[in-house]
Formats: C-alpha cells, sequence, structure tokens
C-alpha cells in the first residue's frame, strides 16, 4: 500500500505512544548469537555454549519486561540490555583479534573456513553495533518513543529527517519537525552497515564522543576484516 502524505504525520511510534516493536531486536540479537555459535572453536574465549547461554539469558527479561513493544524501562531493565550488547560487542571483538591472530602468527591454510568466519564476525559487527546504537542514541528505544520530545536527551546522532522540515512538502512532511519521527532499529542498523561499507559517516552524523568512538571502533574493526582477514583469505584459496 502507498504511504500518503496525510498517513506521514500520525505513522510514527511515538503517536500515542505505542512504543517500538520488540520483535526486530530480538530477532537482530539471536541472529548474532547464532552466528557467534557458528564460529570455529578457535576463535572463541570459553565453551561454545558459555556465552550465548548468558545472553539468553540476559534477553529473556528484556522480552518479560516488554513482550510486544518498548513501553516501559527501568534502571534494572535499561542496564540488562545495555550489558547484552556489550557482551555480545566484546566477543565478537575478542573473536575478531584472535582470527587476526590466527592469520599473522599461526599460518592458518583451511582459506574457505576463513573467508567464512571473517564473514560472520563482519555481520555480527554490523549487528551489534547498530543495536549499540539503538540503545544510546536520544535515551534508548523506550525514551525516544514515551518521553514528550522536549524531554529527550541530547541526541548522538543527526538523520537527515531531523533536517528535512523546510524541503519540498512531500519530503518535509516526513520530517522529525512535522512528523514527531524518531529513528528506530532498522535506522541503526542501515547506519550500521554504511559504516562497515564506507568506513566512514554516511547520511547519518554522529554528534556525540561516544558516538564517534563506536563508530570509530566499528570503522577500524570493518577494515581489518577487509584488509588482513579477506585478503589474506583470497591469497590462501589461489
Amino acid at each position: 500500500m502507498t504511504r500518503t502524505r496525510a498517513d506521514a504525520r500520525t505513522r510514527h511510534p511515538r503517536h500515542g505512544r505505542r512504543g517500538e516493536a520488540r520483535l526486530p531486536a530480538v530477532i537482530a540479537t539471536l541472529a548474532a548469537i547464532v552466528l557467534y555459535l557458528a564460529l570455529p572453536q578457535r576463535l572463541l574465549i570459553a565453551p561454545r555454549y558459555v556465552l550465548p547461554a548468558l545472553e539468553c539469558l540476559l534477553l529473556v527479561p528484556l522480552i518479560a519486561i516488554n513482550p510486544r513493544r518498548l513501553t516501559r524501562q527501568t534502571k534494572t531493565f535499561r542496564a540488562l540490555s545495555l550489558t547484552l550488547v556489550a557482551v555480545i560487542a566484546t566477543s565478537n571483538l575478542v573473536a575478531l583479534g584472535i582470527l587476526i591472530h590466527e592469520l599473522v602468527y599461526a599460518g592458518v591454510k583451511d582459506g574457505r573456513s576463513l573467508l567464512v568466519a571473517a564473514l560472520q564476525v563482519w555481520l555480527t559487527n554490523i549487528i551489534v553495533f547498530g543495536l549499540a546504537y539503538w540503545e544510546v542514541d536520544r535515551g534508548g528505544p523506550v525514551t525516544r518513543t514515551q518521553a514528550p520530545r522536549s524531554e529527550l536527551p541530547l541526541a548522538d546522532f543527526r538523520f537527515p529527517q531531523d533536517e528535512d522540515h523546510d524541503a519540498v512538502e512531500e519530503v518535509a512532511d516526513g520530517a522529525s519537525r512535522v512528523s514527531d519521527w524518531v529513528p528506530a532499529l532498522a535506522d541503526y542498523l542501515y547506519v550500521s552497515v554504511t559504516n562497515s561499507t564506507a568506513f566512514s559517516p554516511t547520511d547519518t552524523m554522529p554528534l556525540s564522543i561516544r558516538a564517534k568512538l563506536m563508530m570509530s571502533v566499528q570503522g577500524v574493526s570493518a577494515l581489518l576484516i577487509s584488509l588482513l582477514v579477506i585478503a589474506r583469505a583470497v591469497s590462501i584459496l589461489h
């Protein structure tokens, strides 16, 4: 169904404080967990199921608090959600470090499995940093939809919609100031994808120091995978 400009003013979860849907974040988190489980054992810092089990334990109460839509937040909820993202990010960065070590010092000869492992780490990198941006920007997903705009914390990212209010009407009607738009998980995953492929911001700019630091870590990680891991694996294949 084609969206109309009239719908643009009322289609966003902020209208009526409906909250963002829980399911996309659950799917993204489970995808990151599965990708980690599929890594070769030599890239893991613990027995294969230890960290995934911990991540699932952290995820269950988050789903219980907000099973369908993200409308309620407590200090415990906030701590659990940030801890979950931190555990996934740390384990994936460690896996990347071990992978690079294996390449440089261990003389790994299995190029095909190395390519697969590099792809898994890269995809997990996109997912986890997308989740991280989603969790920190403007107070997190609950605050972004439940708090009045005047009470939102300072933004960590500036999206195109945040400055489109003075564009032509068909663009301006979807802008933040006009439609009360705020970013959802898909928007942050897109930022993560572009940062991992372009190694720099594209249409969305980091504003805060923590956003710039996170994007720097992600960009460097993606660059290492591209230059060191995939290049070495391809050379082995040849």
